[in-house]
């Protein structure tokens, strides 16, 4: 079997009734596509996808240089990684491992989530600042520990500030256009 027959398989084409002399077509519904979990939608939500990939980034490029053995490093799921396949590709598998899940969410959200827009400029807000409390914990306070020697609680809530300043600055559109 190739993968163009697989694909195609999930295809919907719309379904013909016949009635009497007339025929009617039912509405299709959506079709599953590859492009929805590998693509992001529009600009906007590929911005939003760079953003979370450069403080992922961050953290990753800080602790490959800093990182000497595994023991060092904080969290126990890439310290496994690490001590299956060494530093270097232990590491990288777990980030990749890791963080498919996000960006493959991201991506189909941008096909799937249709809101109306001010709605959708609530929601997406409140998800931002979770998210983003999210990814400094996670990323930008694992990326600093390496070098910078304060408190866990001030590097999260600085680097939840410095993802809403971005995010607000240069990736939220003032008048976003959801239909792209």
């Amino acid at each position: 079997m190739n993968s163009k027959f697989i694909f195609k398989a999930f295809k919907h084409k719309p379904l013909t009734i016949n009635r009497g002399e007339r025929k009617v077509q039912s509405r299709p519904t959506t079709a599953f596509s590859l492009k929805h979990f590998l693509l992001p939608k529009n600009n906007h939500w590929l911005r939003r996808t760079q953003l979370v990939f450069a403080f992922m980034l961050f953290d990753y490029l800080s602790t490959l240089a800093f990182c000497r053995a595994s023991y060092e490093e904080a969290n126990v799921y890439a310290r496994a990684f690490m001590d299956s396949f060494g530093i270097q590709l232990g590491l990288t598998l777990f980030v990749i491992v890791a963080n498919l899940p996000i960006y493959v969410v991201l991506s189909f959200d941008s096909h799937a989530i249709k809101l109306p827009s001010k709605i959708a400029i609530a929601i997406e807000t409140m998800v931002d600042a979770v998210f983003a409390w999210y990814l400094a914990g996670l990323h930008f306070s694992g990326g600093t520990s390496w070098f910078w020697s304060v408190p866990d609680l001030l590097r999260q809530t600085l680097g939840t500030l410095l993802y809403l300043v971005v995010a607000f600055l240069l990736i939220k559109p003032h008048r976003p256009s959801y239909d792209e």
